[in-house]
């Protein structure tokens, strides 16, 4: 399945294909509990959907400290690159936010670049922070906050 369409820029715009249902159930009762109950049932979830991209995402929202943080967005990152390439992403275009399923890959991309330069990766901070921009010029991450 190819999800590519052009925009009116002409750049081609890739929209990830829906999470599974129960994923996104799941998620949502793991989110809705409290302190370390969360982020147990959030990597349940994620043992049981390694593909899911927002849970992974989330999980790294959740990290008990910033290598781990670091660890479960570079996963999602790199799982997210893999969706794109699968729903025919050639390594450019956009990759927006308005559209609920590529927010987990872009939640992901921002918490790895928050984390590297939590860590010192400076160089890889900056180039997520460009990446984010090409995939979706009017980027903001305080669109995370939803």
């Amino acid at each position: 399945m190819s999800n590519i369409n052009m925009s009116s820029g002409g750049l081609p715009e890739t929209i990830l294909d829906d999470e599974p249902e129960t994923a996104r159930l799941r998620l949502a009762e793991a989110l809705a509990l409290e302190g370390d109950s969360r982020r147990d049932a959030v990597a349940a979830v994620v043992a049981d959907h390694p593909r899911f991209l927002d849970g992974w995402a989330r999980l790294g929202d959740l990290a008990r400290d910033p290598i781990e943080a670091y660890a479960a967005y570079r996963v999602g990152y790199h799982r997210g690159l893999d969706r794109l390439r699968q729903n025919g992403w050639r390594g450019s275009g956009y990759v927006r936010w308005q559209h609920e399923t590529n927010r987990g890959f872009l939640r992901a991309l921002d918490g790895l670049g928050r984390m590297a330069g939590t860590i010192g990766e400076r160089d890889e901070e900056d180039r997520c922070q460009t990446f984010l921009l090409q995939l979706d010029p009017g980027w903001n991450s305080s669109q995370l906050e939803d």
